[in-house]
Order: structure tokens, then C-alpha cells, then sequence
């Protein structure tokens, strides 16, 4: 995607071919600042602080973070650590252990002096994949959106609404739930985008309203409980948000809040899409809300807000009352009843384990036996 006419991409290997650069997505949308990654400590922390952050890119990040490893030391040991260290900074993601998974399994069948350039090749690799898949996700959702669109007679352009952020920034490029919106204006679809502010790390109002602004996508931010009165009103018209993690039944687990949309979504009859990447699928798990961990953050997040003065200083300012605890629940898990179809980039399904396997049959457990 552009920023200010120049393509980027989230992450990268850097010019001297062994440190990684990520745009830090803590300093958006106020200052767009790239990192530097040069050691497995920095790429674990970056996942941890959020300075990469969305499914996708966790796992992106955890690849490289195990190149890194192997280019600082190639032991067993330092293996060994680097998959627990990495593994440890974001307990909900999936795809931080597919790609964990992904290279360990490839690593330990190599003699040490040849892990570090395999690791290389193999990170480089899902970054790529990924950016295929999130483009073919954008195609199979534009489809969905044209049938929507055949529906508006007056010439008013279709709403969308989103919950946090899946966009590019979410990947390594085009996003997942963004991909289609993102394909739909280039394909000359009229359509609005409302954007919830997403507490309380406000990714929606910081990163998402970035995204599709320097895009030029029509938007508007909303608070997140306005949502439900817009859907009673007849001003959304469809649902679309990204997942975290999906069990093999249609669970799908996403950022904090997601619940309350499709419950909405549901009463009113919009749609709700969930667009997904086959790694974010844990094909281990039937029941979501007994079986996915929902990590809990730091109560700062929510204590305290993040923006800039009117002097044009960025500050982070308290909210709440001296002594006052907060709890800081970073998801939740909406039942796959309320999905109304789920959005890969092998097609689109039903959100039930007949419909996920009716895309990825090879995960029958009869085939994978």
C-alpha cells in the first residue's frame, strides 16, 4: 500500500540483509516512524508492545524473529529459547504459532550452519504467501460486495462497518477484512466505511482511519457503541472484521467488543463477514469460548489516552480517577451462530467446521491421520 505515493509494505529485511524493519505502529497516525529490528529480544518485544500488531503480522514478526535468532546463534538451545520467547508475547494469535511451529519444524532438520539462511528464505517466504492470500481474500469479499451494491437503488453508496484494525497495517499488505472495501473503491463501488474507535487502544480511530484515509476511502469514525443505533436505522449494510483466531467450528476470536457488533449485526438483520487467512484457523480447537486464551493487557491501556495537543505535542494524558483499577480484556469470542459467512482466501463459507472443510478438505481428520 502507499504512504505519500511510496509503497510499503509492514515489515522487511533491511539493507544489510539481516535486521528487520517494521513501520511502529505505537506512533500512528501522528508520526509514521520505522523501526529497527536487530536482535530475537527487539522482534519479541516488538510483538509484545504492539509495535506489529494483527494476526498476520504477529506471525510474520515471529518468523523473523527466528531468523534473527539463528543469525545471532544457530545452537539448539538458542532454538529451543527463541520459540518459547516468541511464543510467550501474544497468548491469543494463532498464526504467532503457526509460524513458530512453521520454522522450528524446519529448522531442527538442518545442521546448525545452514538454519540461519533457511530461516531467512522460509520468513521471506510466508511474508510473500501472505500477501497473496490477503489479495485473494480482497477478490473473493469484492464479490460479496458487488451482490450487495446490486441492492442500492438510489444511487447511495453502500456502508460498511469495521471493528478494529485489519488492514494492511494488520498484514504484511492489503489486510483481510480491509482487502475487500479497499478493492471495492478501486473497482469504482461507491462506499462508506464506519470506523469504530476501537477502545481501548483506539487501533479503529488510530490505524484503520489512517489506512483508508491515505487510500482515499470514505470513512468516518464512531465511537463503539454507536454501531447498534446505526444498524437499527438502516445505515450499515454489511459487517466486516478481521479474527485473531477461528476454531475449526466458525468460533471466531477478535478484538474486544467484536461480540457486541455481530449481536447487533444479528437483531437487525446485517450481515456480519469475518475475513480470514487459512493460519488464523486452529483446526485444534471446537468450542472458542472454552478453549482460546484471551489475553488481558496492561490497565494503562485503558487508564490512559494517547494524542496530540493543540501545541502539536503527542501526550498521553490519565482518565480515570486516582485509585481507580481498570481491567483490560483484549478479546472476546463471538459464537459462530451469529457469522454470517466467513471470507478466506480459498472462497467463502459457512462459519460451521462443514463449511471450513468443504475449502480446506486436506484438514479432514481422516487426512490428516
Amino acid at each position: 500500500m502507499n504512504i505519500d505515493g511510496k509503497p510499503y509494505r509492514t515489515i522487511w529485511l533491511d539493507d544489510d540483509g539481516r535486521a528487520v524493519a517494521v513501520i511502529d505502529q505505537t506512533r500512528l497516525p501522528h508520526d509514521f516512524v520505522i523501526r529497527r529490528l536487530a536482535s530475537m529480544a527487539e522482534a519479541a518485544e516488538a510483538i509484545r508492545g504492539m509495535i506489529v500488531r494483527g494476526a498476520p503480522l504477529i506471525g510474520a514478526a515471529g518468523a523473523y524473529g527466528m531468523a534473527l535468532a539463528m543469525a545471532e546463534d544457530p545452537s539448539d538451545a538458542m532454538l529451543g529459547q527463541a520459540y518459547t520467547t516468541l511464543l510467550e508475547t501474544r497468548p491469543t494469535a494463532v498464526n504467532l504459532r503457526w509460524a513458530l511451529d512453521d520454522l522450528r519444524g524446519r529448522l531442527t532438520k538442518l545442521p546448525p550452519s545452514g538454519r540461519r539462511a533457511a530461516a531467512y528464505a522460509r520468513a521471506a517466504e510466508i511474508c510473500d504467501e501472505d500477501v497473496a492470500i490477503c489479495r485473494a481474500i480482497g477478490d473473493n469479499g469484492l464479490a460479496l460486495i458487488r451482490k450487495i451494491a446490486t441492492r442500492k437503488t438510489d444511487g447511495a453508496p453502500i456502508n460498511a462497518l469495521t471493528h478494529c484494525n485489519a488492514g494492511w497495517l494488520a498484514t504484511v499488505d492489503w489486510g483481510t477484512a480491509l482487502a475487500p472495501l479497499y478493492r471495492a473503491h478501486d473497482a469504482g463501488i461507491a462506499i462508506h466505511v464506519w470506523v469504530d474507535e476501537t477502545r481501548p487502544r483506539n487501533q479503529g480511530a488510530s490505524l484503520t482511519a489512517f489506512e483508508l484515509g491515505r487510500h482515499g476511502v470514505p470513512h468516518t469514525v464512531i465511537a463503539d457503541n454507536v454501531g447498534g443505533h446505526l444498524m437499527q436505522q438502516g445505515m450499515v449494510d454489511f459487517c466486516i472484521v478481521g479474527t485473531d483466531r477461528t476454531t475449526r467450528t466458525g468460533d471466531v476470536c477478535n478484538k474486544i467488543g467484536t461480540y457486541l457488533k455481530a449481536l447487533a449485526a444479528h437483531d437487525n438483520g446485517v450481515p456480519f463477514y469475518v475475513a480470514l487467512p487459512y493460519p488464523t484457523i486452529d483446526w485444534t480447537i471446537g468450542d472458542g469460548l472454552r478453549a482460546i486464551p484471551i489475553e488481558r493487557r496492561d490497565a494503562r491501556e485503558v487508564s490512559h489516552m494517547t494524542g496530540r495537543t493543540a501545541a502539536g505535542a503527542v501526550e498521553t494524558v490519565a482518565i480515570l480517577p486516582d485509585g481507580s483499577p481498570a481491567a483490560n480484556y483484549a478479546f472476546d469470542v463471538t459464537p459462530a451462530r451469529l457469522v454470517t459467512a466467513l471470507i478466506t482466501e480459498r472462497g467463502v463459507c459457512p462459519a460451521s467446521e462443514a463449511g471450513l472443510l468443504s475449502l480446506y478438505p486436506e484438514q479432514r481428520p481422516e487426512r490428516r491421520a
